[in-house]
């Protein structure tokens, strides 16, 4: 779990793209001195990995990159969320701060004790959380500059059975989910995420806000600037994965033919 050259990647795509692949939550990379103030033990630290990793996501944004008519941009998280959780809100707007998974974790996806609960997240913050947080601003303000418009596409997986951290595990768990926000969400994009997915998965196995609601947008333009569009793809890892934490399967070259398309239907030719 050695530290990566740096904390996120921007990845250039085509020049006049407007779109941006985010993919926030598919490292398992702690830093040393991260991993120091985490309170399980190394087994126990993998386990966890495998529950909490979106794993595999990176590579179907890159593969999904090389499908599209026109190249996304990507950004792309080099560490774990169990360092930061860069999609967190970092104060008490945060609803996962009930039960210990706001910005910085301190519980785990089991709901057991992951860092103390009297450790100040300050630091952590300060070194992850608002590097990152300004770095994807500016991508999107890139895109704004090149394009007009930013549309943020953003690339997750969940797991088939509910884990206990989560606060809506109880509703319908599609093999795609898409998280949509009511400000930045435009009819179009979803449209076009329910076109491309649900030729592959079907229209029946395509779900709205369950179990995860919402995208992610920078707070700088979070419903403020409608030139930011974005849309989240929740995918379930059993259509593309061994769970936990296990080796991509042939689903994932389909995932990537579905996001290609999505991208290229939101990038002008």
């Amino acid at each position: 779990m050695n530290s990566p050259p740096q904390p996120f990647t921007l990845t250039p795509g085509a020049a006049d793209s407007p779109v941006l692949l985010h993919v926030p939550h598919g490292s398992r990379h702690i830093p040393h001195h991260v991993r120091e103030g985490i309170t399980l033990n190394d087994a126990a630290l993998e386990r966890e990995l495998d529950h909490i990793t979106d794993a595999h996501t990176a590579g179907l944004a890159a593969a999904a990159a090389k499908l599209a008519p026109v190249a996304p941009w990507r950004f792309v998280n080099n560490l774990s969320r169990l360092v930061v959780d860069p999609e967190r809100f970092p104060d008490e707007r945060e609803e996962m701060l009930a039960v210990g998974m706001g910005a910085v974790y301190t519980r785990t996806t089991h709901r057991e004790p992951l860092r103390p609960p009297e450790d100040d997240p300050t630091p952590l913050l300060e070194a992850y959380f608002h590097p990152y947080a300004g770095a994807m601003t500016e991508a999107v303000e890139a895109r704004i500059a090149a394009a007009g418009r930013a549309v943020i596409i953003d690339v997750h997986s969940y797991p088939t059975t509910p884990l206990p951290y989560e606060l809506h595990g109880t509703g319908p768990r599609p093999p795609v989910c898409l998280g949509t926000d009511p400000f930045h969400t435009p009819p179009e994009l979803l449209a076009a995420a329910e076109t491309a997915f649900g030729d592959r998965f079907g229209h029946d196995g395509i779900g709205h806000d369950t179990p995860f609601a919402g995208t992610y947008v920078p707070l700088r333009h979070y419903g403020a600037d409608r030139r930011v569009t974005a849309l989240m793809i929740e995918i379930r890892r059993d259509t593309y994965m061994t769970e936990p934490g296990g080796p991509a399967g042939p689903g994932l070259d389909t995932l990537a033919e579905a996001l290609a398309e999505l991208v290229g239907s939101v990038t002008p030719r």
